[in-house]
């Protein structure tokens, strides 16, 4: 493998590691993922296939497809920013079970199609001192956002 091909190979490896914690969690903890959580697990697909895209492309896509999947983490990272202000209350998501007005009789509809034991928003399956998953998750998605960024300049420049 060529020095090249380290960044794509490096994003692939931190995708497939994201989604097996998640699923680890769910499955092998018994951890249920709201609807939030299951969002945050999309980019992290996207940037793994972009990544094997990378890795099976020339050499001359690998920048754009790059700059994509740091865009996939950047843009999980501010999914995960919103869980965090769902889970602090400090803004409400339509899977929070909001205190607020009551639903007009148009949204009662949906209201009933939504289970009754799916899990809320805006209470975490797991912390940490106060640190939930989707706190977490806005580390490491930024955190890789940055990496990429950075070796993506890095490479322009030499």
């Amino acid at each position: 493998m060529t020095r090249d091909r380290l960044l794509p190979l490096f994003v692939l490896l931190a995708c497939v590691a994201a989604l097996a914690s998640a699923y680890v969690a769910e499955y092998g903890f018994g951890l249920r993922p709201c609807i939030l959580c299951l969002t945050q697990r999309v980019p992290f697909a996207v940037a793994g296939g972009l990544a094997l895209l990378a890795l099976l492309r020339p050499l001359s896509w690998q920048r754009l497809l790059m700059a994509m999947a740091g865009l996939a983490f950047l843009v999980n990272a501010g999914i995960a920013v919103y869980h965090v202000g769902v889970e602090q209350k400090w803004w409400m998501s339509s899977c929070s079970g909001s205190t607020g007005p009551q639903p007009a009789l148009g949204d009662l509809k949906s209201l009933m199609s939504q289970p009754a034991d799916e899990p809320r928003c805006d209470e975490p399956a797991w912390q940490w001192h106060g640190i939930t998953m989707a706190g977490l998750n806005i580390l490491y998605s930024g955190g890789l956002a940055l990496v990429v960024a950075a070796a993506l300049v890095r490479r322009k420049r030499t």
